[in-house]
């Protein structure tokens, strides 16, 4: 199995089609600070996570970088608990890292002032006969 580099997964961040406007340095940064709190770890409970950073492992789960697991377990009194995971998709972070950058279409449906002609646009009045 192949080792999940800080540049392996900075490299896939920007080819991802939401994060194509990052730089080097903030795919970077983003990609260390990630990596940061998994260690050596395969996944993470969500509990160590602030508000700021869950949002960006959100955002890493988007672009399908990043899924969640669940685990649930008994508690001594009968209760159920429930424990979140973020894990990151190494397969994937390999993927996205070798295919290149993923390409978003400017857009895809025409829009209705496509058809207006351009003299349309002038700030001339229409003509008229009456006019002299």
């Amino acid at each position: 199995m192949e080792v999940l580099t800080s540049d392996s997964l900075a490299t896939a961040i920007r080819n991802s089609a939401s994060y194509v406007h990052l730089s080097v340095d903030e795919s970077s940064y983003l990609a260390e600070h990630i990596l940061n709190f998994f260690g050596y770890s395969d996944r993470i409970i969500d509990n160590v996570l602030h508000p700021e950073d869950r949002d960006t492992f959100y955002m890493l789960e988007d672009a399908t970088l990043m899924e969640t697991e669940r685990e649930e377990t008994t508690l001594y009194d009968g209760r159920e608990w429930r424990i979140h995971y973020w894990l990151l998709r190494h397969s994937e972070i390999f993927n996205r890292r070798d295919s290149g950058p993923q390409v978003v279409p400017e857009e895809a449906d025409p829009s209705v002032y496509d058809e207006i002609s351009d003299d349309l646009w002038s700030r001339e009045g229409p003509e008229t006969e009456d006019e002299e």
